[in-house]
């Protein structure tokens, strides 16, 4: 007879510490995927939702790289469950990436003449001093600025 499988997830340890800060950024995602578009730009309708997920991420990059809060167990727990982005904060921990908003901003294939995004200069080298990143809203993630 085969074995029955459940659905069951182990928590790890510490789990309940930082439930209730997940369970708050995941009812900020579902209402900014539920929020209306009516009158946004199309690449407007994803900025919220872009902004959620870096929060997430960070919450949980922060709490086991800077505060050191979390077993490797629990911080391998919350990449494997999808509460963070796992690319986006291995370009964290390199030199130059250390405010990276999102990881469109730095693929070529998405920009004109194959650079990077705007939000990734410096702000004292733009000429405009407000500038919005068209994939994801962001103002500047340069980590000179």
């Amino acid at each position: 007879m085969p074995k029955i499988k459940t659905n069951r997830i182990k928590y790890p340890e510490g789990w309940e510490l930082i439930e209730p800060t997940l369970r708050e950024l995941d009812a900020k995602m579902r209402d900014a995927e539920m929020d209306t578009h009516d009158g946004k730009r199309k690449c407007e309708t994803l900025w919220p939702i872009f902004k959620v997920s870096h929060q997430r991420s960070r919450y949980v990059y922060d709490l086991y790289y800077r505060r050191e809060e979390i077993s490797k167990e629990l911080y391998e727990f919350c990449l494997d469950q999808g509460y963070a982005d796992r690319s986006l904060i291995a370009k964290w921990k390199k030199s130059g990436y250390e405010r990276l908003c999102c990881l469109r901003c730095i693929q070529p294939r998405d920009h004109n003449y194959g650079t990077t995004c705007v939000c990734r200069v410096p702000k004292n080298l733009r000429e405009e001093k407000v500038v919005e990143c068209v994939h994801c809203g962001c103002q500047g993630c340069a980590s000179g600025d």
